[in-house]
């Protein structure tokens, strides 16, 4: 059996974000249990380029890999490399830049299934790029929402958007002017920018309302105000350690003293039920997202055995002889 090599366009179709929902939600089961190590990403700066690498593994299933990828002014390159943990030997490689926008989508759709209330029909989005499209997916997979709002700040960009999701989604997408009108009596509400500055206000959110803050995983950017997390009565990160390293978000508020690390609960433990998503109908909660090689590896590892079944990708001897 060679390497099998998959492309982006090959990744997509073999990934809907339904499917990545559910693989994560196992992975995360996996890892509660402490059998799914990750490492936070790594970077190496020269600039203009940015050097970034990420691994994890999936011990029950016999997988682990990294995702490592380049990001420059010119553009961006993403691969992810999976290997077999008994024989050490390569199992695939695919391109990963399709995949990361598809899990980073499915996580916060993971977070909204354990954390939002059950009766949320209301959304909204902040931000209209690429991945904000698994964003609006995701979350109206994990509840039956029947309105979302949507809002950028480039009208055409915003325009463009809503017309290209409106197939995608059952709910109704309403483009709006501002985040305010975006976020205000919503119940499920997504940032996913990459703003140096705050994009939502605590103000803004009503009682009961879900927060997935998406878009930043640097540490001298943020996409809510410190109203906004202190408002919350649940914090909830994808992984406590990579929160410390690229958080943002969450940083300037624990260095103030307004909120500690040990009131943080990883999205692992609310899926496995070992820490609560939501206690009363009545709170604020907030998953904040800075992207898990775990969701890689785990995503990577189903693309990977889907392709074979379909017979899809390549399969190369890059490596020689068994």
């Amino acid at each position: 059996m060679g390497v099998r090599i998959l492309t982006e366009a090959e990744v997509g179709r073999l990934l809907p974000v339904a499917d990545a929902m559910r693989v994560l939600e196992s992975a995360f089961l996996e890892a509660a249990s402490g059998r799914g190590p990750s490492q936070p990403r790594r970077r190496v700066v020269t600039p203009p380029a940015v050097l970034h690498m990420m691994a994890a593994a999936l011990p029950d299933r016999g997988v682990g890999g990294y995702k490592a990828y380049c990001t420059t002014p010119r553009g961006a390159s993403f691969i992810i490399t999976l290997f077999d943990l008994a024989t050490g030997r390569v199992l695939g490689m695919m391109e990963g830049d399709r995949l990361g926008q598809i899990r980073t989508g499915a996580a916060s759709g993971v977070a909204t299934r354990h954390m939002a209330r059950e009766d949320a029909t209301i959304g909204a989005v902040i931000g209209t790029g690429w991945q904000a499209e698994t964003q609006l997916e995701a979350i109206c997979a994990a509840r039956p929402l029947a309105e979302v709002r949507v809002y950028g700040r480039d009208p055409a960009r915003r325009a463009a958007f809503v017309e290209r999701m409106r197939p995608r989604v059952g709910a109704r997408l309403v483009p709006v002017e501002s985040g305010e009108a975006a976020v205000r009596g919503a119940h499920v509400v997504c940032t996913i920018t990459n703003s140096r500055t705050p994009v939502l206000e605590g103000a803004w959110l009503a009682p009961g309302t879900h927060v997935n803050a998406a878009g930043v995983n640097w540490p001298n950017r943020r996409e809510l105000d410190e109203a906004a997390v202190r408002r919350a009565a649940r914090v909830v990160v994808d992984d406590i350690e990579t929160a410390r390293l690229e958080s943002g978000t969450l940083l300037p508020v624990i260095e103030a003293g307004h909120l500690a690390w040990d009131a943080i609960s990883p999205l692992a433990d609310v899926v496995a039920g070992r820490a609560p998503g939501r206690r009363r109908p009545e709170e604020i909660t907030l998953f904040v997202s800075h992207g898990l090689a775990l969701e890689d590896v785990a995503c990577g590892a189903f693309v990977l055995e889907r392709a074979r079944a379909e017979g899809a990708g390549r399969e190369l001897p890059l490596f020689g002889p068994e």
